[in-house]
């Protein structure tokens, strides 16, 4: 049996799989944790609280389910990417770890990429050599360089006392091994990596270039490598077996397309958890700037994930949970508490909003709703970028404003998948994993919005731990390659475009691109200067 850590933003999952010819999730624990964001665009948490849960997970797994620790051949990670956790000699966190959702270092991205003669919104000698070795370019304010070069500038006492640069799942490989690595797709999330056949490794040139301090760049391991063992002090916290293997895993954005069975040449999945996005498979490196969409590095070394992110998707159906459905003032879809009646048949109120939109007609009687809480990386890239709920009217209700969301993360996935469409075909049926993928609506709104044929899996919010199970299943030896995720994960439930509905959203769809075009300055003027505002208001209350 395997464990794998499924490490996201608000908690851990840990699972434990059995692997023969088919793949079994025989038992998982969950355990939450904290997102601190701060007012001035900042997004951070504490990494011991990854580590503490993942304690915590696993001693409980193991023993409500009676599993031996002698039974374990192995344990491996998908995690949250593009993190910035900073360690000392010790394997300490020199300060919490800058999230991905981490949007401070503005000034940063200016000084080092956003000047003199331009391509895109980047400097076009910095943009040419960028594209030359990493295939890429670090554009976006939350690429984690940026977040570095914030830390050595406001913090440089804590600066001083940097290591290494790790990522999330690197930080609890070091506390389970007490080694320094990298997988190879976080090394190419940092965008120093250099990608050229042959040369693969952090690039000496872009670390010059950025003024990153190469010493602080970890020792690169294989995803499917054994990357250490687990220490004495370690399997005590883990209560698992001292000298346990510990394979490299792989980033959600690598892991959860092999967990969907997505792993050919031309297979699209859809990801919709709390950010979301569209990925395809493709054998050579594409980037796209004017789309911020590139061919990123995965887990199978011989492909890339051509990648298109969105900031905030299931994010957005948890704020209506807490902001509409169930909100501060104690007004409820139906006037009553729903979660508190004995008689619902319920499981959740997640699945209660979904059972009352459920009648609402496509397009939500003519409102929009822009998916953009936390700013947006593509079609476009504006941290700056905020949600809307556009159209509404006196007869508009909470259950059209709910409709609406689901229907504007939709929107967007289509946006970027018909960016991808400007540089590679995509596929069609598409597989659809993640924590929205477990909801038909979501999927049948899914499908007729974008035409498409979709696919789901059985536990589709376990998409990143089985890829993780498969990269370690790999490393042990019990499957060839991880192109046999194909036939080890099987198709649950098939969704067809119902072809009028699909002609009412085209309709809105093409308004839903324009929300963005026609609020771009206004989303500058209200949120462009949010740190200097703060720093006012800070220095009249002194």
């Amino acid at each position: 049996m395997i464990i794998a850590y499924d490490v996201g933003t608000t908690g851990i999952k840990t699972c434990i799989f059995d692997i023969s010819d088919t793949i079994k999730l025989v038992a998982s624990e969950m355990e939450g944790y904290e997102l601190f964001v701060l007012e001035n665009g900042g997004a951070e948490q504490d990494p011991d609280s990854w580590w503490n849960a993942m304690c915590v997970t696993t001693e409980r797994v193991l023993r409500k389910n009676n599993i031996s620790a002698d039974s374990i051949q192995g344990i491996s990670f998908c995690s949250q990417m593009q993190g910035l956790v900073l360690v000392d000699s010790e394997g300490n966190p020199v300060r919490r770890a800058m999230s991905y959702m981490d949007q401070r270092a503005g000034e940063e991205l200016k000084n080092g990429m956003a000047y003199g003669l331009q391509i895109a919104g980047v400097n076009v000698f910095r943009l040419i050599k960028s594209l030359a070795i990493t295939h890429a370019v670090a554009a976006s304010v939350k690429d984690p360089v940026w977040k570095y070069k914030w830390v050595e500038k406001h913090e440089p006492e804590v600066f001083r006392r940097v290591h290494k640069w790790l990522d999330v799942k690197e930080f609890l490989i070091s506390k389970c091994t007490g080694k320094f690595i990298m997988t190879p797709d976080s090394a190419y999330a940092t965008l120093l990596y250099d990608t050229r056949k042959g040369r693969e490794g952090f690039s000496p040139e872009m670390c010059r270039m950025l003024e990153v301090n190469m010493d602080h760049l970890p020792e690169i391991k294989g995803c499917s490598e054994m990357v250490g063992r687990i220490t004495k002090e370690a399997a005590a916290r883990l209560h698992l077996k001292e000298g346990t293997p510990v394979f490299g895993g792989g980033g959600d954005a690598s892991l959860i397309g092999v967990g969907a069975g997505a792993v050919e040449p031309g297979d699209t999945h859809i990801y919709s958890g709390t950010s979301g996005w569209v990925s395809t498979v493709v054998k050579k490196q594409i980037v796209d700037t004017s789309s911020m969409i590139a061919a990123i590095v995965g887990a199978d070394s011989d492909c890339f994930n051509y990648f298109a992110e969105l900031e905030t998707a299931g994010k957005c159906l948890e704020w209506v949970k807490d902001h509409l459905a169930l909100d501060e003032i104690g007004i409820y879809l139906e006037k009553k508490k729903i979660s508190d009646s004995k008689e619902t048949v319920y499981r959740s109120l997640y699945d209660y909003m979904i059972s009352a939109i459920r009648d609402v007609p496509p397009g939500s009687n003519g409102v929009i709703f822009t998916p953009w809480l936390h700013g947006n990386r593509c079609p476009f890239e504006d941290s700056n970028a905020r949600g809307m709920f556009f159209n509404i009217s006196l007869e508009t209700g909470k259950t059209e404003l709910i409709h609406s969301v689901l229907e504007g993360v939709c929107y967007h996935l289509r946006w970027m998948l018909e960016a991808q469409e400007k540089k590679i075909r995509t596929s069609n049926p598409i597989r659809f994993v993640g924590g929205g993928a477990l909801a038909p609506l979501t999927c049948q709104i899914l499908s007729d919005i974008l035409g498409r044929e979709i696919e789901t899996v059985e536990e589709p919010q376990n998409a990143g731990s089985v890829g993780a199970a498969l990269v370690a299943a790999v490393g042990l030896g019990i499957i060839n390659r991880l192109s046999e995720a194909k036939r080890m994960v099987k198709v649950s439930r098939k969704y067809s475009p119902d072809i009028n509905n699909k002609r009412i959203y085209d309709g809105y769809f093409e308004v839903f691109k324009t929300l963005y075009k026609n609020n771009v300055s206004n989303f500058r003027s209200l949120n462009g200067n949010k740190a200097a505002v703060q720093r006012y208001s800070n220095q009249t209350k002194e």
